[in-house]
Formats: structure tokens, C-alpha cells, sequence
């Protein structure tokens, strides 16, 4: 996994839970879970495609 180990994993939570409390690490774990719960969502999501504007050259054209 990208040539992370154990040791690193370990070290890198440490550094996170040091700077930002253990308090915090719910509500950023909630925020990264929305987040990629969001961004799957959009791209399974079928796309939706955009028609042509109507020409309304006419219309304009009899108004005045």
C-alpha cells in the first residue's frame, strides 16, 4: 500500500491525534466519510445531458 507499513500508519495517526486532539478525530473521520460517500454519489449518478438552447432569433425579431 504505497510503501507504507505498519511503523508509518502508527507514527502518522500519533502525529494526527496529537495536533488535533481526540475530540476532533470523529468529526473529521464524519466529514471525510460524507465527503467520499458524496463523490461516489456524483459519479455513479447518470449524467444528465444538456439540450440545445431554443433559438428564439424569431421572437425578438417581432418585437420589435
Amino acid at each position: 500500500m504505497f510503501g507504507i507499513g505498519m511503523p508509518e500508519l502508527i507514527i502518522i495517526l500519533i502525529i494526527i491525534l496529537i495536533i488535533f486532539g481526540a475530540g476532533k478525530l470523529p468529526e473529521i473521520g464524519g466529514g471525510i466519510g460524507k465527503g467520499i460517500r458524496n463523490f461516489k454519489k456524483a459519479t455513479h449518478e447518470k449524467s444528465e445531458e444538456l439540450s440545445p438552447p431554443e433559438e428564439n432569433n424569431n421572437d425578438s425579431e417581432k418585437k420589435t
